[in-house]
């Protein structure tokens, strides 16, 4: 069974603090030359949306999109079911779940019942991202449009991107159980950014 857990771009779709540059502009261009052909012009933030984030996103001279490396945002990967959670996920939320070297863990919260932008989305803890950060693991998910809220130093990003760790916002998870899948996340291929939108699915074992 094959699960696509991306958002759907659209203009009404919901954006990070309902940010008016971020919603994602549509129009249709009219060529003539090429008779009755409809062709489709967006206009959106890279954040817009499910999409991956690369250390430059909040480390100075960071990596950008050009170090992406498939193998890591292809592969095995776990959902943690982590709906019980009302403000923020911790070292201590985590210990609870069995997070190994090099998994790619995917954050379920009640941030996937809505499709409505929420201020007080769940977002990850300084003290979970360094729990993650020193098991190792190889990427980290979350159902928010960001995996930190209102965090001044912006220690959750800073944590993971400064250790390579891959960052997955925007995700779908209402209808996914907890446990292992296949992870297949595809970027968009754009050249020297800090992020981009990404097609994500997850497949069965």
């Amino acid at each position: 069974m094959i699960y696509d857990i991306s958002m759907l771009i659209e203009p009404s779709m919901q954006v990070y603090k309902h940010e008016l540059e971020k919603v994602p502009v549509f129009k249709t261009i009219q060529n003539h030359s090429k008779g009755n052909a409809h062709e489709t012009q967006i206009t959106m933030n890279l954040h817009t949306g499910t999409h991956v984030d690369y250390p430059l996103h909040m480390i100075e001279n960071g990596k950008t999109s050009d170090a992406e490396d498939l193998n890591t945002l292809i592969g095995p990967c776990k959902v943690l079911d982590l709906t019980s959670m009302d403000d923020n996920i911790t070292e201590k939320d985590l210990r609870q779940h069995m997070i190994n070297k090099d998994d790619f863990v995917l954050l379920k919260t009640i941030n996937s019942v809505s499709e409505e932008f929420s201020n007080n989305f769940i977002y990850l803890e300084a003290s979970g991202a360094r729990y993650l950060k020193d098991l190792g693991v190889r990427g980290v998910g979350i159902d928010a449009l960001g995996i930190e809220r209102a965090q001044a130093n912006h220690d959750t990003h800073k944590t993971l991107l400064s250790r390579d760790i891959v960052i997955i916002e925007g995700l779908r998870l209402k209808d996914i159980s907890a446990g292992p899948y296949t992870l297949y996340c595809l970027p968009l291929t754009i050249k020297g950014v800090e992020a981009s939108p990404a097609r994500v699915i997850l497949e069965d074992l």
